[in-house]
């Protein structure tokens, strides 16, 4: 029998740990689990368990990552309106709810929960700031299919819908945590009416960030851009091209929130990529890939393989892209971008409002020999 090389063992020892991971979040719940209990399940000792992952929250993020898989888009037309659109999702979004059978703990699993596993002030900074950004992802799907009633020049094509998306992932939230508090209670099928009824209210949302005519302007400048090499595209699953034309926003996960603003203001047929960058990896990092991946599966479900055209997202867990672009020291406060061109980089933007200021930048003319 031929020996495994180390990559090939340490794959098998993680996939081990993963599975007895499972069993035991599945019978005991993150609270009481234990990583001696773990280790025992998957006949290994206790510095293996730590060797793949630093402590139980990492781990339990990796088993709920682990617990996503593939999610293929549905086959069949796209939603007709945003109602249809919200009832579709909440369908789809509602599978994962326990049934009143279920062990507590087991449910939690099952549910993807993160009740109790942060307690601490990155965690929960991370986690507001994700559910922005998980509301602008949802209202980004559900906006072409809401035209805007504005006729005013230059006004958007489509209405934003980014209150809508929150109240519907309040709705949704709420639900979850009802069936892990309370199995039983409630009907699923009446909470994707009443998701679907929420398209009619008209919550006079607009985009008017008041920082935003304060914005530093971009700096014009003429850098080399050599990013690095294809990266897993959180939004799709698909590797996403990193050296194409548009505008990158390098952001922590403590201002998710100014995706919007480099979206908003990019131009149209402009790639955006946000390109997320933490200094906790294992733990926050998960966390990122855990919720985004979470949503867009259910997403492409309902709108199709690519809801969001020229809009990526990538986890830059080893700040490879934020050091391309000359951002150093990137942690979870970053906020800063660039617009790329043929090539190169000819505008760069640091703070509050970066993503904005280098969105608007007009592309500078191709360079001509002298």
């Amino acid at each position: 029998m031929a020996r495994l090389t180390r990559a090939q063992q340490q794959e098998r020892t993680r996939a081990a740990v993963l599975a007895a991971a499972r069993e035991e979040f599945a019978e005991r719940g993150y609270a009481d689990a234990k990583v001696d209990r773990i280790a025992e399940r998957a006949e290994l000792t206790r510095g293996a368990v730590y060797s793949n992952f630093p402590g139980k929250r990492a781990l339990y993020l990796a088993v709920l990552v682990d617990s996503l898989g593939p999610a293929a888009a549905e086959e069949g037309r796209p939603p007709s309106d945003v109602a249809e659109a919200l009832g579709a999702f909440a369908r789809v979004w509602l599978e994962r709810l326990p049934l009143t059978g279920d062990t507590a703990a087991g449910g939690k699993l099952q549910s993807r929960s993160l009740a109790g596993v942060f307690d601490d002030e990155p965690g929960r900074t991370a986690l507001g700031q994700l559910a922005r950004l998980e509301a602008l992802l949802l209202a980004l799907a559900l906006e072409p299919h809401a035209p805007s009633q504005a006729l005013e020049p230059g006004a958007p094509s489509h209405a934003r819908r980014v209150r809508l998306a929150e109240l519907v992932l309040t709705l949704l939230g709420g639900a979850a945590h009802l069936a892990e508090t309370a199995p039983g209670f409630g009907d699923p099928f009446d909470v994707a009416r009443a998701c679907r009824h929420l398209a009619g209210l008209d919550l006079a949302d607009t985009w008017d960030p008041p920082h935003l005519p304060f914005v530093t302007p971009a700096r014009d400048v003429r850098d080399a851009w050599e990013p690095p090499a294809e990266l897993p595209d959180e939004l799709t699953g698909r590797p996403t091209r990193l050296d194409a034309d548009g505008v990158i926003a390098v952001l922590g996960t403590g201002r998710l929130e100014a995706a919007e603003e480099a979206v908003r203001a990019a131009r149209p047929g402009d790639r955006v990529t946000i390109a997320v960058v933490t200094g906790d990896p294992a733990e926050l990092g998960r966390l990122v890939r855990l919720r985004i991946g979470d949503l867009a599966g259910s997403l492409r479900r309902v709108f199709g393989p690519d809801p969001w055209p020229g809009l990526h997202l990538v986890l830059d867990e080893h700040a490879a892209v934020a050091s391309a672009a000359g951002i150093p020291d990137a942690d979870d406060a970053t906020e800063a971008a660039v617009r790329v061109q043929a090539g190169e980089i000819v505008a760069r933007a640091h703070g509050r409002g970066a993503a904005h200021a280098a969105a608007i930048t007009r592309p500078a003319l191709p360079r001509t020999d002298q």
